[in-house]
């Protein structure tokens, strides 16, 4: 099976045969153990693999995929994850794919979930990922550079960029609208070109009303199934089945990634459910953004927590893993449904020049999107205290220029060295970063 490369200039080296099912398998292992830092430099790792190392994808190709994930619910690099193994691999790819971008932050927050509810310390885990914080950062600020050098190229590529980023950070617009005014105005003012030969792979891009009806129904019960089992086997009121039906529901409805969700999680789940306090929650949000996978995975830390706390017939170990088990499934299957059933129609319509002005549109967005992760990230990162001021509907945050942390910046410093000067690869630039956090952890202790 082969995929036709695009006739223009920046897919001329995209390989005409796809990879082995075991070469795809060996990059998104590599994705997902390199998967720190949240979407921006997710997608960051996903767009040198895929398109600068190994030239499997096209630039255009990615980001037409990257735009389609953009406006799903749920996590969306696991989404592109899912979406880039499906174009290299067929389904099994996108499956394979999908899992390994999860599988190796859902077992480590597995591990430090239990750490911390056995023995309520994470002092070793913290250190171990605190100088991981400064090299994703410098991840971010080359998933930023990448991606708006590719996608700002008009003036009004520049003005939505500007746009999303100062909807998101001065406003806090919710992002499905920042998304979807992208697309309108892309689609009303965009450049029109001509209608690109850009043909996708037909070989399995052959979509249908029955066939896309068919796999959401096959994987509707799929995702359903162990919910069911739950009930069943135990009682409605089972942790299991609480856990199930409430993150279920988030997943289906979470348009904007997991910051968007957080503030309606944690409200429900600590004061409502009851299942872990407001300390525990944000320990909880500390270890997911310092461990590998998305965001999202806090939701296990949840889960987990709540099975702890509510271990019913079983032991409070066992009841812990199989919420958190129950947690990750019941978050993430929708996503690979997502992408299974509506890839196929997006590749039917990869090409089309009016989707084009959109896509182009929203990708200009999506670089305001990362600009404002960036910041966002920098500020948490380097700064311990913050301070949040509001104008009429401005609301401005702003740190304490006294509370840098000098030791996590250095490293910072000597993360983006790595990166932009040395051009050291995502391993090198991980390591690095974690032992010299570890050091400075030991030091100051």
């Amino acid at each position: 099976m082969s995929v036709s490369p695009d006739t223009n200039k920046n897919s001329e080296n995209v390989d005409d045969e796809l990879p082995s099912l075991m070469e795809v398998t060996k990059v998104a292992s590599k994705v997902g153990l390199l998967s720190f830092g949240g979407p921006a430099a997710q997608i960051s790792v996903m767009h040198q693999e895929f398109v600068e190392t190994r030239k499997w994808l096209s630039e255009e190709r990615f980001l037409h995929a990257l735009n389609y994930c953009m406006l799903l619910p749920g996590p969306e690099a696991q989404q592109l994850a899912t979406y880039c193994g499906w174009l290299t691999g067929k389904t099994l790819g996108g499956l394979i794919a999908g899992l390994l971008f999860i599988l190796p932050g859902a077992l480590t927050m597995a591990v430090v979930s239990y750490i911390y509810a056995a023995y309520g310390e994470t002092q070793i885990i913290n250190a171990l990922f605190y100088g991981i914080k400064a090299g994703v950062l410098a991840i971010v600020m080359q998933a930023l550079f990448r991606i708006g050098a590719k996608a700002l190229k008009t003036r009004l590529s520049w003005l939505l960029c500007s746009f999303s980023f100062c909807a998101l950070f001065f406003f806090a617009v919710p992002f499905p609208l920042i998304i979807l005014v992208a697309g309108a105005i892309g689609l009303v003012f965009g450049k029109r070109e001509e209608e690109k030969k850009r043909p996708a792979d037909t070989s399995q891009t052959h979509p249908s009303a029955i066939n896309t009806l068919k796999t959401l129904a096959i994987g509707g019960i799929v995702w359903l199934m162990p919910p069911f089992l739950a009930a069943l086997l135990l009682t409605p009121q089972s942790i299991l089945v609480d856990v199930a039906g409430f993150f279920a529901t988030l997943a289906v409805v979470s348009f904007g990634g997991a910051y968007a969700l957080l503030s309606y999680m944690a409200q429900v789940a600590v004061d409502t459910k009851g299942w872990l306090t407001a300390g525990q929650m944000l320990d909880g949000l500390g270890l997911a953004e310092t461990t590998p996978g998305p965001l999202i995975l806090v939701t296990q830390f949840v889960g987990f927590l709540g099975g702890w706390q509510n271990p019913g017939p079983l032991t409070p170990v066992s009841m812990a893993l199989l919420a958190a088990a129950m947690t990750t499934w019941v978050t993430f299957v929708p996503s690979f449904l997502f992408v299974l059933a509506g890839a196929p129609w997006m590749e039917r319509l990869y090409g089309n020049a009016y989707l084009a002005s959109a896509l182009s549109a929203i990708t200009a967005a999506v670089a305001g999107t990362i600009l404002n992760l960036a910041v966002w990230f920098a500020i948490n990162v380097l700064f311990s205290e913050i301070k949040t001021a509001s104008f009429g509907p401005v609301t401005v945050i702003a740190p304490t220029p006294g509370s840098l942390d000098t030791i996590l910046f250095a490293i910072a410093v000597a993360a983006a060295v790595l990166i932009f000067w040395a051009k050291r690869g995502m391993f090198t630039v991980i390591g690095t970063t974690a032992a010299l956090g570890l050091v400075a952890k030991m030091l100051t202790s």
